[in-house]
């Protein structure tokens, strides 16, 4: 995808450049004794990420959370990745920001909102 002009508002990472993205998942965090699971939407990046103790060295993939809900996010991968297929097809440029329903019932509801950059003829030109 040509996405290197659009980027993707984490949870706690600040912005991901969505052409590093390769997966998109959502799962239930586990349970801990008096706290409830948590539902995360995370994306998977195209580079590894390691750690090791004393046992040794492990790498594996690298994910960033975008978005945590209570209930499960209903179908937010499937239409982040229409949404991402579309800006590619149009080679927009800006932020996306997931954010979570707040209406009665739709807890796990995730919209995706778009902000395209100012058009560069009409920005200041940088120092």
């Amino acid at each position: 995808m040509g996405l290197d002009k659009v980027w993707i508002r984490t949870l706690s990472d600040g912005l991901l450049r969505a052409d590093q993205i390769i997966g998109l998942t959502a799962h239930a965090t586990p349970s801990i004794p008096g706290k409830s699971p948590r539902w995360l939407l995370d994306v998977t990046v195209a580079v590894p990420a390691g750690s090791g103790n004393n046992s040794g060295w492990d790498v594996g993939i690298l994910h960033r959370t975008l978005m945590q809900t209570p209930t499960e996010p209903v179908e937010a991968p499937e239409v982040l990745a229409a949404l991402l297929a579309r800006l590619a097809d149009s080679g927009a440029a800006g932020i996306i920001t997931p954010v979570a329903t707040r209406a009665p019932g739709a807890a796990g509801i995730i919209r995706f909102d778009f902000r395209a950059f100012p058009n560069e003829a009409s920005s200041p030109e940088a120092p």
